[in-house]
């Protein structure tokens, strides 16, 4: 049996067994350890507790537990509710009314949360009742909240780039800079097709009329979630902080703003600190799963043989990227995203490099793909956030069709960015300069 064929049933064997329930971070171990002990025996087994302990280790994942603990703090302190008042106020009077707070809001708490599936339940809770109470549809609700959820990881700070950069050894700094345009644009581009769609649409939509006074008076709320993404941002974008001081920084602004408007309380930072560990042990076992599997494919040589493998077809960079967005696409409909990330990333990551795409952009095309499994049935996660939300029973077919016009903009701008690859590049390299 060729390297090759050992490569590609590890796969399918790696995907068969997550979808048969077992957890993402037990199926990468198991395989990884079995892969190595069959090419170098006990000694495989011994060395993975030092890259354990490496990779635990490592400085840059410190920031994860830091950003989760982050997301958690502005989740659970009132101000997403906050940030909804005045984007109904600012955007609820463009045709599309309350849909388009949806879609902005969801991108700014998205600048501090990190996690597309927090975005997507915590404006989801606040925006529904309100969405239902105008007797928007449920359909273009509930899809514009999962849609625009999906910022959460394109947007930074990003878990998933944090992970990234730490499987590839990429500048986590650079991938979140990477991300702001790429983030806004999608967010504009699902914006337009909200103002298109209502504009064709015979149903009417109940607009937010609020006077100009009042508008610039709640912008005062605001200031909470700007402050701490330029906290993080201005101090990564300047070179003063790496992302894990960054994020702790942020914290501090945050902690420091709950103190100011006395909203901090130890019963607050117990429920945060609890679902933050949780959360950060989830994240870090697959990340060490994840290395103990790349460990294993270098070793062993199948991640060089698959290299070859694709390579000798002969597929220009658009072509590969061309696949690339049809097999994540497919994968996207039966992983979750982070499963799908670390899965792919010791196969993928080679072989695109082996074809000149840049290691950031790279960074960017993949949370994309990532943001459009989020939105795939039938194991699209936010799919079953906004529906498990939802004021009523309606059949979770709303949300699917609802959201089925912003994964063909994903898409659309997946294309956009294999053609016009600056979209991603241009400001880490400003940055660099």
């Amino acid at each position: 049996m060729s390297t090759v064929t050992v490569g590609i049933f590890g796969f399918v064997a790696m995907v068969g067994l997550m979808l048969l329930g077992l957890p993402i971070a037990t199926v990468m171990l198991l395989l990884g350890i079995g892969a190595g002990m069959m090419a170098f025996g006990w000694a495989f087994f011994t060395s993975s507790a030092s890259v354990s302990w490496g990779v635990m280790s490592e400085n840059g994942l410190t920031a994860i537990p830091l950003f989760v603990l982050l997301g958690e703090l502005l989740l659970r302190s009132g101000t997403a509710d906050r940030m909804y008042t005045v984007f109904a106020a600012w955007l609820g009077r463009l045709p599309g009314g309350l849909l388009h707070t949806n879609i902005g809001c969801c991108a700014l708490f998205a600048a501090t949360s990190g996690s597309s599936v927090a975005t997507a339940a915590t404006i989801g809770t606040v925006a529904l009742p309100s969405l239902r109470k105008n007797g928007y549809p449920m359909p273009a609700s509930l899809g514009s909240l999962a849609a625009g959820g999906t910022l959460g990881i394109m947007i930074p700070p990003s878990i998933n780039f944090i992970i990234y950069g730490s499987m590839t050894n990429t500048s986590v700094g650079q991938l979140f800079i990477a991300g702001i345009v790429p983030g806004l644009t999608l967010a504009g581009l699902f914006m337009l097709w909200i103002t298109f769609s209502a504009m064709r649409s015979k149903e009417k939509l109940v607009t937010v009329q609020v006077p100009l006074s009042e508008r610039i008076r709640l912008l005062r709320y605001l200031f909470e979630p700007i402050a701490v993404f330029g906290v993080v941002m201005g101090t990564l974008y300047s070179g003063i902080a790496t992302a894990t001081e960054s994020a702790a920084l942020g914290l501090v602004v945050a902690i420091a703003f709950l103190l100011v408007q006395r909203r901090l309380s130890l019963q607050l930072l117990e429920t945060c600190f609890v679902s933050s560990a949780r959360t950060t042990g989830m994240i870090l076992l697959i990340v060490l799963g994840a290395f103990i599997l790349n460990l294993a494919l270098s070793l062993s040589g199948i991640g060089e043989a698959m290299t070859k493998w694709v390579t000798s077809f002969g597929l220009s960079r658009v072509a590969l990227l061309m696949v690339l967005i049809i097999f994540y696409l497919i994968l996207g409909m039966f992983m979750d995203t982070l499963s799908m990330m670390v899965a792919t990333i010791p196969l993928v990551f080679p072989v695109v490099q082996s074809v000149g795409v840049d290691p950031i952009w790279f960074g960017v095309f993949i949370v994309l793909m990532c943001e459009l499994g989020l939105i795939t049935p039938p194991v699209g996660m936010n799919l079953f956030v906004v529906q498990g939300i939802r004021p009523d029973t309606g059949p979770v077919a709303d949300v699917i069709y609802g959201a089925l016009p912003f994964a063909l903009i994903m898409i659309f701008f997946a294309m956009l960015l294999i053609a016009i690859p600056e979209i991603a590049t241009w400001l880490p390299q400003l940055m660099r300069g």
